[in-house]
């Protein structure tokens, strides 16, 4: 038959369940990110992820880090896990409280409410900084117990 050509479906590969590994794989990449930080992880309350009906992720916390701060880390960290491949960048301007990025052509929304910052986070004695008191405690103090109250004992409320 001539001129009939059999019309093959059009494929497109973000369809079927490859796309569907991919955005598992993409916020697998994410959480792995963030939980690689423990001052990250520590500090972000309530963490919590669903996937969108344009089919992205939003990423949500409450205190911790500004989300500009978290797309940083994020995308730096997937960066440093494969340099060349461009896994991750930022597809926006980050701010205080909302950051996009783009992983593995899947985007991801970043929302803190009510954060505080990385830098104001340091600052703020709470049980997530007991490493950093109990290394004062290496500082020349003596083991034995002293007359004053050891860094960790403020924070345990010994």
């Amino acid at each position: 038959m001539r001129g009939f050509r059999r019309r093959l479906p059009d494929a497109r590969p973000e369809d079927g369940p490859l796309s569907e590994a991919r955005r598992y794989e993409a916020l697998g990449r994410v959480l792995a990110a963030l939980s690689g930080d423990a001052e990250m992880r520590d500090a972000c309350r309530d963490l919590t992820w669903w996937q969108a009906a344009d089919e992205s992720w939003h990423i949500e916390w409450g205190d911790g880090p500004y989300a500009s701060e978290v797309a940083d880390l994020v995308v730096g960290r997937l960066r440093e896990a494969v340099p060349d491949a461009g896994l991750a960048a930022p597809s926006g301007p980050g701010t205080r409280t909302e950051a996009n990025i783009d992983v593995m052509g899947i985007g991801f929304l970043l929302h803190a409410v009510d954060p505080l910052g990385l830098e104001r986070l340091r600052t703020t004695p709470g049980l997530w900084r007991m490493a950093a008191s109990i290394s004062a405690v290496d500082d020349g103090e003596p083991a034995g117990r002293g007359g004053s109250r050891r860094h960790w004992e403020e924070l345990l409320g010994g």
